[in-house]
């Protein structure tokens, strides 16, 4: 029977991960084959090929925000990742990020979810000291949508604000323009540290030739007011000229090689190992539904190194694990919900993915012992929540969630959240959710986010509706309330799909659970880069 689930279990899975890899296939298309063709024949790299002859050949690498965009802007033809490819890789052994322009994306103009992508970019950088690669090909701001990118405090400006904020922390910048660099987007270049510019197909002006001519009346070609040969020769904007792309790129490679190293924050780290037990067997381990309870044990030992954990207070909170482990050599205080039906000191039964008072406890207590131990978080996230009713509200719930949250909240070492599970209402924040600055936030596949579950919250939402539309004399009938209700579910279950979350960047990446290791070593690599700045201080915290 064990096995049977197992197998069931696996299958599932491997179709969930064959869907993701459906999407991100589609994804990488960028503007579609045709558009890419046009773009090729112009001497230009594809925005991925570029990164992909920049970043060391064979090194891990991890993609930000792949599926931002994902079923939005349907009325504008669509937004395939934003329109803009980020990812953390090595350049020369040495570990940046890379933002590339995708030019076969309505000519790389920015939307709104490309404002916030390349936003998030920036903040990984600023939070990890990590050296950043700009690789601009754009045509700017999207016009038809200009009033949801241009003027709030997190559009468009915020960019160059960052930029300028960014060189005055000796963050290396550089900015390679392969392609249209146009008004605002003009002034990138000249905020990072060095900029270089390919003859012929790179551009940087304020204001293209036809609209040099509506303004003031001159006549001038794009390549004489903006190109390569005026902003290296007569202008200084650019410092280096290059042929083509390739040379471009290697000239980058050339210029990273020569940084040199900075005073790390000191993580913990010994020589790698492999889980022992299996880690491919994670899949058979983690149910699909997520209704099914099973225990994180299981999935904990085949993600750390030697399959080693060293449980802290494992017989106390039980609906909460929390322990010592090594992943990828990395030390990591791991804090994970465990799915299965546990019994509490008491005799009582607790139900699994839910926090309770002990539980808020003991992670709070453990989150401050890590944070005393410079050792990294990572939080497993399968949580529908804090547990309700009179006895936990008696037992004081709110104050020990409150204390778990504020740990967690003000914690100085790095913070790492992978979604395996459900990812509900105040367990999300508890958890370490995006609200709560986890230096990188990923999901599997499994993974739902919500305020609820969306069960209850169709019957919640089903009662309003009802309510309002007796309030209107409308008659309702048991079939009437049922179409209700499975209009609501349908809509309640697309908003809690982990693609719905990463299309809005709500999470960083949805990733192969295979994966998991990679992310977080690459991680805690990119935030050793930076030392803590600040004594830990949970503040006020009742007891």
């Amino acid at each position: 029977m064990a096995d049977l689930e197992f197998n069931k279990n696996e299958d599932g899975l491997k179709l969930l991960i064959s869907k993701l890899d459906r999407k991100l296939n589609e994804v990488y298309k960028g503007g579609g084959k045709a558009k890419m063709d046009k773009h090729r024949k112009k001497g230009k790299l594809t925005a991925r090929e570029r990164i992909e002859y920049l970043l060391d050949e064979g090194s891990p690498q991890v993609e930000i925000g792949a599926l931002a965009g994902d079923g939005m802007y349907a009325e504008h033809g669509g937004c395939p990742s934003g329109g803009v490819v980020v990812i953390i890789g090595y350049v020369r052994g040495r570990q940046c990020i890379v933002v590339a322009n995708d030019a076969t994306v309505k000519a790389g103009a920015w939307f709104p979810i490309t404002g916030k992508k390349n936003l998030r970019a920036q903040e990984i950088s600023i939070e990890n000291n990590l050296p950043i690669i700009y690789l601009v090909d754009s045509a700017g701001v999207y016009l038809p949508m200009q009033d949801e990118i241009f003027p709030d405090k997190e559009h468009f400006g915020r960019i160059f604000r960052n930029n300028a904020v960014m060189s005055s922390m000796g963050i290396t910048q550089i900015a390679a323009v392969m392609g249209s660099c146009v008004a605002g987007g003009a002034y990138l270049p000249i905020m990072s540290d060095e900029s270089l510019i390919v003859e012929k197909t790179g551009s940087i002006f304020l204001a293209g030739s036809y609209l040099v001519k509506a303004a003031i009346g001159e006549k001038i070609d794009n390549e004489t007011l903006g190109g390569a040969d005026t902003h290296c020769d007569i202008s200084g904007v650019t410092d280096y000229k290059s042929k083509n792309d390739k040379e471009c790129l290697d000239t980058i490679k050339d210029i990273v090689e020569k940084i040199g190293s900075k005073e790390l924050a000191g993580y913990n780290r010994q020589e790698p190992s492999l889980p022992k037990e299996d880690m491919n067997e994670i899949l058979g381990k983690m149910p699909v539904s997520r209704a099914k309870p099973y225990n994180t044990l299981d999935i904990i030992k085949r993600l750390v190194d030697n399959s080693k954990f060293t449980e802290y207070k494992a017989t106390y909170g039980k609906t909460i694990v929390c322990g010592y482990a090594r992943i990828d050599g990395w030390s990591v205080g791991i804090v994970a919900n465990q799915r299965k039906l546990v019994k509490s000191a008491k005799g009582e039964m607790q139900f699994g993915g839910v926090i309770y008072s002990d539980s808020a406890d003991k992670a709070a207590r453990f989150i401050m012992n890590c944070n005393q131990k410079k050792i990294p978080l990572v939080f497993l996230q399968d949580v529908t929540g804090f547990m309700v009713g009179s006895r936990s509200e008696h037992g004081g719930i709110i104050k020990d969630g409150a204390k778990m949250v504020n740990a967690m909240a003000n914690s100085v070492v790095p913070k790492f959240t992978v979604i395996t599970g459900n990812s509900y209402g105040a367990g999300n924040y508890a958890m370490c959710g995006k609200a709560y600055d986890p230096k990188l936030i990923v999901a599997w596949p499994t993974a739902e986010l919500a305020v609820m579950g969306g069960e209850q919250a169709a019957k919640v939402l089903l009662q309003i509706e009802v309510a309002s539309l007796k309030k209107k004399k409308e008659e309702i009938t048991p079939e009437r309330e049922n179409e209700i209700l499975d209009n609501i579910r349908a809509k309640y279950k697309e908003q809690t799909s982990p693609y719905y979350a990463a299309s809005r960047l709500w999470v960083d990446a949805i990733i192969n659970p295979l994966e998991t290791r990679k992310v977080i070593s690459m991680g805690i690599e990119m935030a050793n880069n930076k030392k803590i700045e600040r004594a830990f201080n949970p503040g006020v915290i009742q007891t």
